[in-house]
């Protein structure tokens, strides 16, 4: 007999902060690891995040995730309280941490999570480094994604 992999847990995304890329321009990218509990690990596996409305915050050296959601499991430990909301913090490496500082304090910028996924048995969280968009930069990019789609359908019936 042979064992079916579970793909869940080998890789693949967990979620994605959609409004993120409408929301902001995004200059640079990090991966960086989250310290979890454990039924988080398992909440996680089932599909129950929420991190549309999360950010980032550099405090005293280190990263934390404030504003993800991560629901409990009914079948959770009755021993272990499960705060849902509760801030987690992001494993950087010291570089990284000192180049995300330099870049909000001093430039204006902001640290956003993208999406969460898995690498190998592990939690990865992708952050960018965001300047947020005015009104007019998203009209502009809605015109653009429009204009790259009616021009596809053009040449595509034009190639029949």
């Amino acid at each position: 007999m042979s064992k079916k992999k579970d793909d869940n847990s080998r890789g693949g995304s967990i979620a994605v902060n959609k409004r993120a890329r409408f929301d902001y321009q995004i200059d640079e990218r990090f991966e960086a690891g989250i310290a979890l509990q454990g039924w988080e690990v398992k909440s996680l596996r089932d599909g129950r995040v929420s991190f549309g409305e999360s950010y980032a915050l550099l405090r005293n050296g280190e990263a934390f995730l404030f504003g993800a959601q991560i629901s409990p499991l009914l079948s959770a430990s009755t021993h272990v309280v499960a705060d849902k909301l509760r801030n987690r913090k992001l494993l950087l490496h010291k570089s990284e941490l000192n180049r995300l500082v330099g870049a909000v304090e001093r430039k204006g910028y902001t640290v956003i999570p993208i999406s969460m996924y898995w690498k190998g048995n592990k939690v990865k969280v992708e952050l960018g480094l965001a300047k947020g968009k005015k009104q007019h930069d998203k009209r502009d990019a809605e015109k653009n994604k429009d204009w790259e789609r009616d021009k596809g359908r053009i040449l595509r019936e034009r190639n029949k």
